[in-house]
């Protein structure tokens, strides 16, 4: 789908602001297009394979900043989603989580652009999240996290044949490892039965009922 997906989900989510904002001046899939330039520029090849830039500085005229001010927030989440999507295509990964920051430079004119894009490593040099049906991401980090029934679970889902206690995400220096706890009705990825499995992105985790996507990028 690439920017013209980028443009249409800006313009769902911000409606009429959208159209009345960007009628002429720098456009936000200018920022997208620049954004995925940067990441290219800046990949790196590494033990691990190609590691790409994870956070990026759009800096802009003081101007364009306040046409963008109303949804912000919403930008920036977009473009780091279309950061990720652009390095899952290519086979990047990150070894920190996306992130993205607009500023404002009064060095510079309307229309004006630039994109700082850095490196910049988590917490054990690796990144991982889980996109669950009803529209939660739950990032992983340096502990264990536990899918299951139960309060208490990390990532708890409303599943009647998932387990209490169904599987746990752990920490590996590739990853994350995915291992199932007993469970009663077991637990799959892209469909396979498995008892222990390092995730790739993509790969999609079922426990009962619930399907849950693993991202890395």
């Amino acid at each position: 789908m690439g920017l013209q997906g980028f443009e249409r989900r800006l313009e769902r989510l911000v409606e009429g602001t959208f159209t009345k904002a960007f009628r002429s001046g720098l456009q936000p899939v200018e920022i997208a297009r620049k954004l995925i330039r940067e990441v290219d520029a800046g990949r790196t090849v590494s033990v691990r394979g190609t590691v790409a830039p994870n956070h990026f500085a759009v800096v802009m005229s003081p101007g364009d900043a306040e046409r963008f001010e109303s949804f912000a927030e919403v930008l920036e989440r977009e473009l780091a989603d279309e950061a990720r999507e652009h390095a899952r295509t290519e086979g990047y990964h990150f070894v920190g989580p996306v992130e993205v920051e607009m500023l404002a430079d009064a060095a510079l004119r309307r229309g004006d652009l630039l994109v700082e894009a850095r490196i910049r490593e988590g917490d054990g040099g690796r990144v991982g999240r889980l996109r669950l049906p009803d529209g939660r991401v739950v990032a992983l980090g340096e502990h264990t996290a536990v899918i299951g029934r139960l309060p208490d679970c990390e990532i708890r889902i409303e599943d009647s044949r998932s387990s209490r206690r169904h599987a746990e995400l752990r920490p590996d220096a590739d990853g994350y490892v995915l291992a199932d706890l007993s469970s009663l009705n077991g637990t799959t990825v892209n469909g396979a039965p498995i008892t222990e499995q390092l995730l790739v992105d993509g790969d999609e985790v079922t426990v009962g009922d619930t399907t849950i996507r693993f991202e890395a990028s």
